[in-house]
């Protein structure tokens, strides 16, 4: 009974990260099309958001909220001075993400130095038979899920999430109705960057804050959006519940390398059977 505790707690988690990683990317990639190669550094502007405001003396559970707004702040001053320009110009946007995220590593680096800035991760530990888990794991599934169901409940059952969807299918259509498209994109990578910091800040009490900290999971991120299929939010769930139960499995039996290994290799196969992602045939929604 304590081994399924702990496999389902693993692939719990690994499902928490996954969503938590892919989220933001969901909607900016997903729903916009932006490829942002600065997502990583979204991330890592979050954890050093999150570390900055803890060392003031603020609350844990308020500097997440605080980081998140200010990387989405952020990503509205990113999307005005630079991505605006570019939609539609795949090539000009990767470069300029990637220029982004040159600077981004670059300046961060040169103020806080290339050394890792930590959190202390609150609350204690729990044992599930000879099993240690760390509680503080549990917020992070519970946290993961809360976005997950906001961001859901905001594009389905809101106005603004239904002129969102209207204009990421049709802008001009929904010009011609008078919504100011350009409110509605800045917005939307806004909102797409805000959950990215907050994610950034969750995760920063487990892995701390970095300069390359966005590396190690921008790829994971895009590999399970892109994995999703044409849903962008359908399809992250599903895509994450696949992948985190491989890499939960693999990981718990033999080692978290061999777990991303393992992904990897599915996400491969997957996509040589379904070009389209999981979501594919399906009509194009959230």
């Amino acid at each position: 009974m304590d081994e399924v505790a702990i496999y389902a707690f693993q692939i719990g988690f690994a499902f928490a990260i996954l969503i938590l990683i892919s989220l933001g990317l969901a909607v900016i990639f997903g729903m916009m099309r932006v490829i942002n190669l600065a997502q990583g550094e979204f991330l890592m502007l979050g954890a050093y958001f999150c570390t900055l405001i803890t060392q003031s003396g603020v609350n844990l559970w308020l500097a997440f909220l605080l980081s998140g707004l200010a990387v989405g702040v952020f990503g509205i001053i990113v999307e005005v001075v630079i991505i605006r320009w570019l939609y539609g110009r795949i090539l000009d946007t990767l470069l300029a993400t990637w220029g982004l995220s040159l600077f981004l590593v670059g300046g961060v680096t040169t103020l806080f130095g290339p050394q890792s800035e930590s959190v202390a991760a609150p609350l204690g530990r729990f044992s599930v038979g000879v099993y240690g888990i760390s509680q503080y794991s549990l917020v992070v599934i519970a946290v993961a899920l809360a976005l997950l169901a906001g961001t859901y409940a905001l594009w389905r059952y809101t106005r603004f999430g239904l002129v969102v969807r209207g204009t990421m299918q049709n802008p001009t259509m929904a010009a011609g109705l008078g919504i100011r498209t350009w409110l509605v994109y800045m917005l939307t990578f806004g909102f797409g960057s805000a959950l990215t910091g907050l994610a950034g800040a969750v995760l920063a009490p487990i892995v701390g804050a970095a300069p390359p900290m966005g590396v190690f999971f921008i790829g994971k991120a895009f590999i399970t959006v892109i994995a999703g299929g044409q849903m962008p939010l359908l399809g992250t769930i599903s895509a994450s519940g696949l992948f985190g139960t491989i890499d939960g499995v693999v990981s718990y039996i033999s080692s978290s390398v061999v777990g991303e290994m393992g992904m990897l290799f599915v996400a491969i196969i997957l996509l040589r059977l379904l070009p389209l992602g999981i979501t594919g045939r399906l009509k194009r929604g959230i």
